[in-house]
């Protein structure tokens, strides 16, 4: 009985063969966070497969070369069978494949601001490889290293600054980290002020002189 069976969706079981048939990349230069690899196979199953060389042409039959730490991770969960597809290549192809198949990973980035926008859309972070720590980072490095400012030329103009659904205020040198709940009743309690007076000017003080909240219609600021 395994201890954790395998988790393979229906499209990828025709191609599941025994683990005890394969072995790792004999030379593999990636180091990799099994326990996140893990993780994601219990909660989001082997969503892809791995690769394998036949090894007719190399005398290793069955060696991994892309999904090594999925099979490592697969292997200390108990599972006895994975998805694979195969290839059958020498040597030198067998490394090229290993190595392209890390440095891609290696060279690809992040939109961050949008990858923070669709983690903080998730009910939670389970599955992702990325924890509250890892994204209150994102958050904070998805924030431009100076917040525009108001200037004399668009005094009063209704300014977009899009730092604000991230979850943060800033002024002067303070930053104060906000819950959404927080950023939707200032974007209401600003919409509102606006609308009325057709201008951001004075929105500060009506803040902190009215104590005004989503929804209040912003009247004490036209006293």
């Amino acid at each position: 009985m395994n201890a954790t069976p395998a988790n393979i969706p229906d499209e990828l079981l025709p191609l599941a063969v025994p683990v005890a048939d394969l072995t790792p990349f004999h030379r593999n230069p990636r180091n990799g966070d099994v326990a996140s690899i893990r993780e994601s196979l219990t909660i989001n199953g082997q969503y892809k497969a791995i690769v394998v060389n036949r090894g007719t042409h190399t005398g290793r039959p069955g060696e991994i070369l892309a999904g090594n730490h999925t099979f490592q991770a697969a292997v200390e969960l108990g599972w006895e069978t994975i998805a694979a597809t195969w290839v059958d290549v020498d040597d030198e192809a067998a490394t090229r494949i290993v190595v392209v198949d890390n440095r891609t990973a290696d060279l690809a980035g992040y939109d961050s601001a949008l990858l923070a926008e669709i983690l903080e859309e998730l009910p939670d972070l389970q599955g992702t490889g990325y924890d509250q720590t890892a994204l209150d980072e994102l958050l904070d490095h998805s924030l431009p290293a100076v917040l525009p400012a108001e200037t004399i030329a668009s005094e009063g103009d209704k300014i977009k600054d899009e730092h604000l659904q991230w979850g943060f205020i800033q002024w002067g040198t303070t930053r104060v980290q906000i819950t959404v709940d927080e950023v939707e009743r200032l974007n209401a309690t600003h919409t509102a002020y606006y609308e009325r007076r057709g201008t951001d000017s004075g929105f500060g003080h009506y803040l902190l002189d009215s104590g005004a909240v989503a929804g209040d219609a912003p009247e004490a600021a036209d006293a």
